[in-house]
């Protein structure tokens, strides 16, 4: 297939648009390409998680207030600024994640769904952390039942709460 736009090199680039639900298809040489603006073909690559980073964590705020926060937020340790972290991807020391926790928390539940490390439980010690964590997400749903006012429900809950916290101290002694 050769190019649409010049009619002479063969068509590796093919864009799709989709604009309003029209879909609009074009085979172009790399030349045609790079004459439209539509890819840059030089030695950086197109994607890195730099530039996710930089974009998840310039979703938040509207532009004015971003520009005005990132250049005000700089790192007392070694200076790093909050928009060369967004440049580079990576803090330049550990004071860095006290300074910008502000930013990093609603970038970590945007990325990970949490902001919190939840990891895998080990086989063998697992019992016990399995026992934690089911008598949280009672107790979770013991406040949601209170906060409704479904106290016969929240009896029950409160009861499974305190038959496993029994029985995790027999299981500890």
């Amino acid at each position: 297939m050769l190019c649409q736009a010049c009619q002479k090199n063969p068509a590796t680039v093919h864009l799709t648009h989709i604009i309003n639900y029209e879909q609009s298809v074009q085979h172009l040489c790399e030349q045609c390409a790079r004459e439209k603006g539509e890819f840059d073909f030089g030695a950086s690559p197109p994607f890195s998680i730099q530039n996710l980073l930089t974009g998840l964590m310039n979703m938040e705020a509207p532009l004015k207030e971003q520009l005005v926060y990132q250049d005000k937020l700089q790192c007392e340790g070694c200076g790093l600024t909050y928009a060369q972290f967004g440049q580079i991807g990576r803090f330049g020391c550990s004071e860095c994640y006290t300074v910008f926790s502000n930013r990093l928390l609603p970038l970590m539940r945007r990325i990970h769904g949490s902001a919190q490390h939840v990891g895998k439980i080990p086989a063998r010690a697992g019992g016990v952390v399995r026992l934690r964590r089911s008598i949280d997400e009672l107790r979770r749903q013991l406040k949601e039942l209170v906060s409704r006012e479904e106290f016969e429900e929240a009896a029950v809950i409160r009861d499974k709460i305190r038959s496993l916290e029994e029985g995790g101290e027999k299981g500890d002694a």
